[in-house]
């Protein structure tokens, strides 16, 4: 999960989504497999209330290996501020990991 408090930026909530998804996960399925990490395909996925906002080229550029495959679809929150401002975003993420002709 990943949040922009204030400005509504759905590409810095999904940023952060992304790298909390990492940071709590090891990407080592090449290593397991003796294979070199740039062969890892990584399925993304995207929560957001507005996909649209969502800039996929920053997401890919979070990866420092493999070959994401970023989709970013309806889901996550946006949570109305009681003082009107604009609302906390909140972007969820899923990553699957695979070595496309292993196992």
């Amino acid at each position: 999960m990943g949040t922009s408090l204030r400005r509504q930026d759905y590409t810095q909530a999904a940023v952060r989504a992304l790298k909390d998804a990492i940071w709590h996960n090891s990407i080592n399925l090449a290593e397991l497999f003796g294979v070199d990490k740039g062969a890892m395909v990584l399925d993304v996925e995207i929560g957001v209330a507005e996909p649209d906002k969502v800039d996929r080229a920053v997401l890919a550029a979070v990866f420092p290996y493999g070959q994401p495959r970023i989709s970013v679809v309806m889901g996550g929150l946006d949570v109305p501020r009681s003082d009107g401002g604009k609302p906390t975003v909140i972007a969820n993420a899923a990553i699957s990991v695979s070595i496309e002709g292993v196992g």
